[in-house]
């Protein structure tokens, strides 16, 4: 069989979504209480990552993009500097215009293309049309409209029966044995949908790392899954695709040690030539310039 790439591949894709994305279970100062400093955390993120030479794809909720400046909902001036910034970032979309659910029994097809149209045009305007997308807590529905509005790949869920189970008790259960056990994270690899789009299963999600989740499963597990991703993707010329919030960083002091950690762990594995660090385009444009290869899940 073609080898899907010459080296392993690290994607990082990072949903941004501030208070949209809580807005049904957290109100403004429950929300700052669990996360702290949210806003400067996307700037102190932006900022890890251009040092270390190191591009994401950022999902973002469009609304964040309108010129409106309420400071939970809004970040245009960040939006900025994210389009700006060396090396180059990708901006996708994350839901829609305000992080619709797509799979809940109250959206409509008509209700997902309206979200999704107002969402692109959102983004279009301060940083040019999306091509990536991530589902709003990644409950997928209606993927026929994606290409039909210039979407060309997606985010699905890991490869594994925890991410199937989704928020249930089995499925919580079996991502924290994960953590325990330190377990390696999936490689995966592009694969068609329908015609014209896409998909880039995730690898591993950030887990918690809040106080109470941090009591019971240490912080260091995030670490050593991530470096394993890493060395599984570098070993079989496949995807790791990992996979967090800005969020997920403000939730415990030891946040951007977490991260720096893992850098560290990735330009060390991209120095010595093992991987290569992509965004989910920059993916897409590898599997469109080779039409000869059969990509599978």
């Amino acid at each position: 069989m073609t080898e899907a790439f010459e080296r392993g591949v690290v994607v990082m894709s990072i949903d941004t979504e501030m208070l949209w994305g809580y807005h049904d279970e957290l109100n403004e100062t429950s929300f700052e209480a669990r996360y702290p400093n949210s806003p400067e955390t996307h700037t102190k993120l932006l900022k890890r990552l251009t040092d270390a030479g190191v591009s994401a794809t950022w999902f973002v909720v469009g609304a964040l993009a309108l010129p409106e400046n309420t400071r939970l909902l809004h970040c245009r001036p960040f939006l900025e500097r994210l389009r700006d910034a060396t090396p180059a970032q990708e901006i996708g979309l994350h839901g829609g215009l305000t992080h619709l659910l797509w799979k809940d029994v109250r959206t409509s097809r008509q209700s997902a293309r309206l979200e999704l149209r107002a969402g692109i045009d959102a983004l279009a305007e301060l940083c040019g049309p999306p091509v990536s997308f991530s589902f709003a807590r990644n409950l997928e529905a209606f993927h026929e409209l994606l290409p039909q509005h210039g979407i060309r790949c997606y985010r699905t869920l890991p490869p594994t029966v925890s991410w199937r189970l989704g928020r249930t008790l089995p499925g919580a259960m079996l991502r924290g044995l994960d953590e325990v056990r330190c377990a390696r994270p999936p490689v995966v690899w592009p694969s068609q949908v329908i015609p014209q789009l896409w998909s880039i299963p995730a690898s591993m999600f950030l887990y918690p790392i809040g106080a109470a989740r941090a009591r019971v499963i240490g912080l260091r597990s995030r670490v050593a899954r991530f470096s394993r991703g890493i060395k599984a993707a570098a070993r079989r010329r496949g995807v790791f695709h990992f996979c967090f919030h800005p969020e997920n960083l403000a939730e415990s002091p030891q946040g951007f040690h977490l991260l720096d950690d893992m850098l560290e762990k990735l330009i060390g594995a991209e120095r010595r030539g093992d991987i290569e660090i992509l965004t989910m385009r920059e993916v897409l444009a590898r599997v469109e310039r080779q039409p000869f290869y059969v990509w599978k899940k």
